[in-house]
């Protein structure tokens, strides 16, 4: 099976959340399991300066048009793959990496006007006011890639609304492209409150047929959507749990896209995420300074007297030691979370948050080191080294987020002995086992989560009760094993059944 998977992000090329994690670990899995696959991702500056001697310019330049212009796109590959295909005069390496290579290609879509910028997607003030045509330009490349080299592919999945013109392109503009009439689209919706909304004259840049611009195609609210695109065009739609397929047909939880996706249920599905075992394990990780398993656990007070140590945090090994990582923002109950920090330190916890993201949450803690400098440390920026140390070294961590489609933290943080407190939402419903892998609540209020931290401080308090929590959360699987497996069986069920006909077929 030919499998091409286009991202906007992809570790460990490039990465603002968990989707780059999905894409990048999906793609090896897909190898690992015999698959010939594509991943295709934007040439970001961040990814040239950390990569740039893994990336081959193959010299072929791309005519994408957007609207009543036409921009160039140089395409890039990972350097193995062009070597093992024999593009290069290197010649075939050995051994297993180059069958891999040889069944498996990046393709890196190259533009400096596009994204030879210090951010992916925009900065904490706003978003790029012209990332309608960044992404439109990525999807018409990822196209036109596919027909250059003629790929020939028998599925292409798509990640969120960065990606979701290609599934309408595949019914419309490229319906008869060789390379790619035969596959099978499908649309990963990763988080329904990012859609791509942008002004009505988009359509022009897109080159789609006006007659789309409906209230049953991609039209809402006078404006166009992107991920509506994907939505309408996609012969299957997945989500990354089974809670949060649920969850997006109603209109509470639906951001306005509720209707249409119930008018797609049939075609939808969830499939909840897993994590990179190769890079999370706690036994083999060379960021901490001594490693540990679900057996001998005593390398994790070492993990957590460094964290206080770097923190600056006051405390002992009973301290209880708190941990947030990830994106400041609305969604992930960072308001709620500030609010709950006073009482908690007043009880005796300590905290470690690393994250960036709105000026607002920014501020917010920055504030909460300042008032509790030692008690609560702040990391305004995303630290590899300090965020596997934080996973080992803490005793809870905390996710209260208003929604969370899968979640991958959690994941991370039982594989690592620290135990979520999370919001019973989405993926964190699906993945965590309620005092017995980890604490819920339901009521989206700073009360609850202080509530549910007190839950855990007394289990806490009782070593026995919590030494075999800790052994539960590290006994969870959560690789990416299972997923993949179910993602093949997907694509090979829908492709035998014939692909489902989209609103707009």
């Amino acid at each position: 099976m030919r499998i091409g998977l286009v991202a906007p992000e992809a570790v460990p090329f490039s990465k603002t959340g968990g989707l780059a994690d999905v894409a990048g670990t999906l793609y090896r899995e897909f190898l690992d399991r015999g698959m010939e696959v594509c991943l295709f991702v934007p040439l970001y500056r961040t990814t040239k300066d950390r990569f740039g001697r893994e990336i081959h310019d193959t010299g072929i330049d791309l005519d994408i048009p957007l609207g009543n212009a036409v921009r160039k796109c140089r395409v890039f590959v990972n350097r193995d793959s062009w070597v093992a295909n024999g593009r290069a005069t290197a010649g075939k390496a050995a051994g297993k990496a180059a069958e891999k290579a040889d069944r498996g290609v990046i393709f890196f879509v190259g533009s400096d006007e596009y994204f030879e910028r210090d951010e992916l997607y925009g900065t904490p003030r706003g978003d790029y006011p012209d990332n309608d045509q960044r992404f439109t330009f990525f999807c018409r490349s990822v196209l036109e890639i596919c027909v250059r080299f003629d790929l020939s592919l028998d599925v292409l999945q798509c990640n969120d609304w960065q990606t979701g013109l290609i599934p309408l392109y595949l019914k419309t503009l490229y319906r008869e492209a060789p390379a790619v009439r035969n596959a099978l689209s499908v649309l990963t919706i990763h988080n329904l409150g990012y859609q791509g909304l942008f002004p009505r004259q988009t359509m022009v840049v897109t080159g789609l047929p006006h007659d789309l611009f409906t209230p049953e195609g991609v039209e809402f609210y006078g404006r166009m959507n992107f991920l509506k695109a994907g939505i309408v065009g996609a012969d299957i739609i997945t989500t990354v749990s089974e809670t949060y397929a649920q969850e997006v047909l109603r209109e509470e939880s639906g951001f306005g896209l509720d209707g249409i996706l119930r008018k797609r249920k049939g075609s939808l599905i969830g499939i909840v995420n897993g994590i990179d075992y190769r890079e999370w394990d706690p036994a083999a990780d060379r960021e901490l300074p001594q490693t540990f398993s679900r057996r001998d656990l005593a390398g994790k007070q070492a993990c957590k007297a460094e964290l206080m140590r770097r923190c600056t945090l006051e405390g002992g090994g009973r301290t209880p030691l708190l941990c947030f990582i990830g994106r400041l923002s609305a969604q992930k109950g960072v308001d709620i979370l500030a609010e709950a920090v006073p009482e908690l330190i007043r009880r005796g916890a300590v905290f470690v948050v690393i994250g960036r993201g709105d000026e607002l949450y920014l501020t917010m803690m920055d504030s909460l080191a300042a008032r509790f400098p030692r008690s609560f440390h702040f990391c305004p920026s995303f630290n590899e080294s300090l965020a596997h140390l934080a996973y080992a070294g803490s005793d809870m961590f905390l996710m209260p987020s208003q929604y969370e489609p899968c979640g991958l933290g959690q994941m991370i943080s039982m594989r690592y002995g620290s135990l979520p407190v999370a919001r019973k939402t989405g993926g964190l419903a699906d993945t965590i086992e309620d005092t017995k892998t980890g604490f819920l609540f339901a009521e989206y209020t700073s009360s609850a989560l202080v509530h549910a931290v007190q839950g855990a401080l007394a289990a806490y308090a009782d070593g026995k009760t919590w030494t075999g929590m800790v052994r539960n959360a590290m006994g969870r699987d959560f690789s990416w094993e299972k997923s993949a497996k179910t993602y093949l069986a997907m694509y090979q069920r829908e492709r035998k059944a014939g692909a489902r006909p989209a609103l707009l077929s």
